[in-house]
């Protein structure tokens, strides 16, 4: 695995890419997340490609992003991410509408764990899923980086 730690607006972030695909995106700390190794820092042209798409979505002029990506996970978890990847941006939905799309209604909780494991945070849009009553709620990075995302994504529309 190569590592590289860089800044965003909402605090230090780290990429990580496996076999020439992003295998994770975290805030530092975050919950799930993975920590830095010194050993595995290097700057690689994906690794590059992830700051700069980055740095132009917190600036508001990147909507859609194109890295390749490896997340890992169970069957279960990659159908839910697949499924965040199809949320256009500014767009938010349930975690039941999203259950209910993925042909489980009744795998909510299911589906919220999965959401919440997401490890390519931001690129799989995990911050688009909100509570059934419209509220936020938790997100591995911390709810208040949530608001800021949305709040970008919506167009100043604060949550």
């Amino acid at each position: 695995m190569k590592q590289l730690v860089f800044s965003s607006p909402l605090g230090d972030m780290l990429a990580c890419e496996t076999d020439g695909a992003l295998c994770g995106l975290y805030f530092l700390p975050q919950k799930h997340g993975r920590m830095p190794d010194p050993a595995l820092q290097v700057r690689t042209e994906l690794l590059m490609a992830v700051e700069a798409q980055m740095q132009a979505y917190f600036a508001g002029t990147l909507t859609v992003f194109d890295v390749p990506l490896q997340p890992v996970g169970t069957a279960f978890q990659q159908a839910v991410w697949k499924a965040l990847l199809a949320l256009p941006y500014g767009e938010t939905i349930s975690y039941q509408l999203l259950a209910d799309r993925l042909d489980k209604p009744t795998a909510t909780r299911a589906v919220a764990n999965a959401v919440g494991r997401n490890p390519v945070s931001i690129i799989i849009p995990c911050h688009r899923i909100i509570g059934s009553n419209g509220k936020l709620t938790g997100y591995a990075g911390g709810v208040d980086k949530k608001a800021w995302m949305l709040n970008l994504e919506q167009g100043g529309q604060l949550f």
